[in-house]
């Protein structure tokens, strides 16, 4: 912009000196033909200085043009600098997007998986009757045993081993066990069973008449560490019956699971 005001106000200089000496010569044409013998060395003098003024006039003109020159040059050079060093950027910038875009897709993807796996590892269910096929009373004995609830209907998670009638916990959490028990009045056989949580009795269905049908269950929550086992015991001199109608069952699924400190807030 100065380059530009300087270039107008030498062009404006040069003008105004043209135009003077273009006035001058006729002046001087107009005095020759009055006076054709006269010489002025004022004249002479004023006419040379004109002619180096213009010619300073037109050298600082040129130098002018030659320093705008240069500074567009410069400029376009800056300015083709500034255009490579912005496409840089915005190629840096896009591989980075690019790069945080696949990370955020990786890390969302791990944690599907993850998550998946850990709902999968949650599935935990079983519920199983006490007979596969026929019917029959079992019991009763002059011991305990462990009842093995053969009919599996659910076993998410395969828990449960219906070989065994025993359940093992596979992950750390409460769990809600429940035991159904059928039987027949009989005055020295009661109906009654225990859920057993490693050896232990938590919680009995217990029913006892003298005739016709006897039916009790009961349940319980219990907070369980992996590897901990339950299973249904029937008592000494029990006895209980059961049919196609399955009315003897063992049932139980997990709540939620459970970490060390929350297990410490408890």
């Amino acid at each position: 912009m100065k380059g530009l005001l300087c270039i107008l106000l030498l062009l404006e200089t040069f003008v105004f000196v043209i135009q003077q000496q273009v006035d001058g010569g006729h002046g001087e044409n107009e005095i020759r033909r009055q006076n054709p013998l006269q010489t002025d060395p004022q004249r002479d003098e004023a006419s040379t200085y004109s002619q180096q003024y213009c010619h300073e006039s037109l050298s600082d003109i040129h130098a002018a043009l030659r320093d705008l020159t240069a500074t567009v040059t410069e400029q376009k050079a800056n300015i083709r600098a500034l255009e490579m060093q912005l496409k840089e950027q915005q190629t840096f910038i896009l591989e980075e997007l690019n790069k945080k875009n696949d990370e955020i897709s990786n890390l969302t993807q791990s944690q599907v998986e993850e998550l998946r796996k850990e709902n999968r590892d949650r599935e935990i269910a079983f519920s199983a009757a006490l007979m596969q096929s026929g019917s029959g009373y079992i019991g009763p004995f002059t011991t305990e045993i462990t009842l093995t609830y053969r009919k599996v209907f659910t076993n998410i998670g395969n828990a449960y081993n219906p070989t065994t009638g025993i359940f093992t916990a596979p992950l750390k959490g409460a769990y809600r066990f429940k035991i159904s028990v059928f039987g027949h009045g009989n005055p020295s056989s009661p109906s009654y069973a225990s859920i057993m949580k490693n050896g232990e009795k938590m919680v009995m269905a217990y029913g006892r008449q003298e005739q016709r049908e006897v039916n009790s269950s009961n349940g319980v929550v219990l907070i369980l560490e992996v590897g901990d086992v339950i299973f249904v015991r029937l008592w000494t001199n029990s006895r209980i019956y059961d049919n196609e109608n399955n009315h003897n069952t063992f049932s139980g699924y997990l709540l939620f699971p459970l970490r060390e400190q929350e297990l410490c807030r408890m």
